[in-house]
């Protein structure tokens, strides 16, 4: 089945709350080489003005996968995420990422473009702190994705 090209401009819901824990900052910023103190120290992230360890840049992925796999397990999506590869990811960041976060997301496929049997998927991941109810309240991180799908034929 080929990509559906009524998705784009589809919204998704509110994705569950993500809780940013120490140790999976920790964590992250080793497999990613970032020897900052301030990923792995509390006392130097307070020192530098960060309510607790900070995430590197990059760990705004993490909460973003987890909106796009909404999209991804979308049966009538038509993605066969075999044929998916990675073609680019930008962020922009309205504030740090820190350990007590709680994080959820909204996902929007912005568009879909078909070219000699692939189509370019470009997503956008808009990442808030959850309010008290679980829902979006202050931004914290944009995510925007493009992924190349490869047809049957590509």
């Amino acid at each position: 089945m080929p990509v559906n090209p009524e998705y784009e401009g589809r919204q998704y819901p509110p994705t569950a709350p993500y809780a940013v824990g120490r140790e999976k900052l920790r964590e992250f910023a080793a497999a990613v080489g970032s020897t900052h103190p301030a990923h792995h120290d509390v006392a130097v992230a307070r020192g530098a003005g960060y309510p607790d360890v900070v995430a590197p840049p990059t760990f705004a992925v993490v909460v973003a996968q987890r909106a796009e796999a909404q999209y991804i397990e979308d049966a009538g999506a038509g993605i066969d995420f075999s044929r998916v590869v990675h073609a680019d990811e930008r962020f922009t960041h309205h504030r740090p990422i820190v350990a007590g976060d709680e994080l959820v997301t909204v996902l929007h496929v912005d568009s879909l473009r078909e070219r000699a049997g692939i189509t370019m998927v470009s997503t956008r991941c808009e990442i808030y702190a959850s309010d008290a109810d679980g829902n979006p309240g202050e931004p914290v991180s944009t995510v925007r994705s493009t992924l190349a799908v490869r047809g049957e034929d590509a």
